[in-house]
């Protein structure tokens, strides 16, 4: 069985949480959510001896992918890039300069597309299968979470936070679809699963289920 860890680099003027999977094995690893200060996480990635082999997106707001084409075009041949087709689309319709006055780079491409039900590997060309898509689309259209069963843990972008969730009054959001989401792809994951969010600290499915205002078990 696949020994599995994962690190968090917290950075940027956002505060945004960057997630790493590991194989502790083969010392392959998936960055999740780059963003700003892309440098700063291959520099981080190289000081570990890590392996980049994919770039995972949990939705299309700017300071979850400001990183992304810098990081996989470090590489050749380029990283992987793993991303909902939806969410993709409405980031190149809503370019973060016009949306949000802050320019950065597009998502390039989408390598894997990511739907409701996908089963991820850390190494792409492995059939050893760790992580598992879920659709929490409501803050942005095409949000995903990653729910690795092994570590107990999911990477939920913003869908979700300690006793709060992602806003949703940006372009795209829905709010009533969101709170449909968390309790049905969020609060149907293990009590004691870690939910680990894109910017601040992490809560468990167990606390949020009994003590997040917005959305009750």
């Amino acid at each position: 069985m696949m020994n599995v860890s994962y690190e968090t680099l917290t950075i940027g003027p956002m505060g945004n949480n960057i997630y790493f999977l590991i194989d502790e094995d083969s010392k392959d690893c998936v960055i999740i959510d780059p963003g700003f200060r892309p440098k700063t996480q291959l520099d981080f990635i190289q000081e570990h001896g890590w392996n980049l082999r994919q770039i995972w997106i949990t939705h299309g707001h700017y300071d979850h992918t400001a990183g992304v084409k810098t990081i996989s075009e470090a590489f050749k041949p380029n990283i992987p890039i793993a991303m909902h087709p939806v969410s993709f689309n409405w980031a190149k319709e809503n370019p973060s300069d016009l949306e949000f006055g802050v320019s950065v780079d597009d998502v390039p491409r989408v390598d894997i597309p990511l739907l409701q039900g996908k089963w991820l590997s850390i190494d792409p060309d492995s059939s050893e299968k760790v992580v598992e898509v879920r659709d929490i689309s409501g803050h942005n259209p095409g949000s995903v979470l990653f729910y690795c069963p092994c570590l107990k843990i999911a990477v939920v972008g913003d869908a979700i936070f300690k006793e709060s969730i992602g806003r949703t009054d940006f372009p795209g959001s829905d709010h009533a679809l969101l709170l449909k989401n968390i309790r049905e792809q969020v609060y149907t994951l293990p009590d004691d699963t870690v939910l680990l969010p894109g910017h601040l600290g992490p809560t468990t499915v167990g606390h949020e289920k009994r003590f997040n205002p917005f959305v009750r078990a």
